[in-house]
């Protein structure tokens, strides 16, 4: 693409960003810095800059000489409420915020993109856009509010990257169809009539309903969900009484659904609601059912995932790219996805030499830098790849 000084110079640049945004997190809907910071430097690099796209949104603009299609690459900007344990000069400064999933070496890797096509503009046909997305960990998600606000008016076809740590460095991964489910969330409160420990005849227990409903939702999956099509339902937290001799009057539970299709998803959340209400029934208990639909699955286009595997072997090598298996992690990229064609595309982080060991969304959250720069000339093969043609 261009010699080792330029690429060496960016990676020092990306550094630099991803380190000042890792001391300075902002959570979901509060990412006010990070998006000022997003277009400042975008406008440094002589690129369109648009503001306060669906909240703190901003989308950098590219157009080339010839005329051609829309690209638009995506990198999400919020952190989590979760506080820092790592210790290094970089750590977050701001208590209980911290940067856990990568989303700031996101930020960076497109930073970096933008300024490789701002200097090299002569390689874009048509025109090339940099979302950088707010509040993709917390529902509704900002990709809703982004496209709500005519962010994908135009657009051809949409890239997204997520550094992962559970692939070591130099690897890439993506699959057809499928890839990260749908999350649905339910909030379920059981309501009896509590009482005294040794008079049980005078009461209803919540706790022992709840108990009743906790193994009943377990047949959802594996009595109710076709055995070919990957589902889990998990109860998170289950919560009644507070002495040894009372019968809990109130009995409070939540739990998650994972599916990957929307006829299974659409199926449990009716199982869901039947299981809770004909317990409450069986125990004499009142129930209350609060059943969120989270983000949709994320589904790659067939034919731009052909072109991922083609693009992301001349990047990485043939052998460190792989199909992802299917995962159950959900990411609002899936709305893009439902509206325009497009891959979401795995670059691995992750590098025990450097203690990228741990797990995303824990407190010691870390990744190896260098796959910044892997994933910067992934989005330009993507981009220049699909234009291509």
């Amino acid at each position: 693409m261009t010699n080792n000084i330029w690429w060496n110079d960016l990676q020092i640049h990306m550094v630099e960003w991803r380190r000042h945004l890792h001391r300075n997190p902002e959570v979901s809907f509060h990412e006010e810095k990070t998006s000022s910071f997003v277009a400042g430097m975008l406008e440094s690099f002589g690129v369109e800059v648009k503001r306060h796209v669906g909240g703190h949104g901003v989308i950098g603009s590219l157009r080339g000489d010839e005329p051609g299609p829309v690209v638009m690459l995506r990198a999400d900007m919020d952190a989590l409420p979760i506080q820092d344990e790592k210790d290094v000069e970089y750590a977050s400064q701001q208590a209980g915020a911290m940067h856990a999933c990568g989303h700031d070496g996101h930020i960076s890797i497109l930073l970096g993109t933008a300024l490789y096509f701002s200097r090299h503009k002569h390689e874009i046909k048509g025109e090339i856009r940099f979302l950088f997305q707010p509040a993709e960990e917390l529902l509704p998600g900002g990709a809703l509010k982004v496209i709500a606000d005519g962010g994908l008016e135009g657009v051809d076809v949409i890239y997204g990257i997520h550094l992962w740590t559970p692939l070591p460095v130099g690897v890439a991964a993506s699959t057809p169809g499928p890839m990260m489910a749908a999350a649905d969330d339910f909030y379920i409160e059981i309501k009896g009539k509590g009482g005294h420990g040794g008079m049980p005849q005078s009461t209803v227990d919540s706790l022992v309903a709840g108990s009743a409903l906790v193994m009943q939702l377990q047949t959802v999956v594996s009595r109710s969900v076709d055995p070919l099509r990957p589902a889990v339902l998990t109860i998170g937290t289950m919560q009644a009484g507070s002495a040894q001799n009372i019968i809990a009057e109130l009995c409070k539970m939540t739990g998650t659904v994972r599916t990957f299709d929307e006829e299974t998803r659409s199926m449990m959340k009716e199982r869901v609601h039947t299981i809770v209400a004909q317990t409450g029934e069986i125990y004499g208990a009142e129930t209350k059912l609060n059943y969120i639909m989270g983000y949709p699955p994320v589904v790659n286009d067939e034919q731009e995932t052909a072109r991922f595997f083609k693009e992301a072997v001349d990047v990485f090598g043939a052998d460190q790219v792989q199909k992802s298996p299917m995962l159950m992690p959900a990411e609002d990229f899936a709305y893009y996805l439902q509206q325009i064609p497009g891959c979401f595309m795995f670059v691995g982080a992750g590098n025990p030499e450097k203690n990228a060991i741990y797990p995303h969304h824990h407190p010691k959250f870390d990744f190896d830098e260098d796959a910044m720069q892997n994933a910067v000339k992934l989005f330009i093969a993507m981009a220049k790849g699909y234009t291509a043609e």
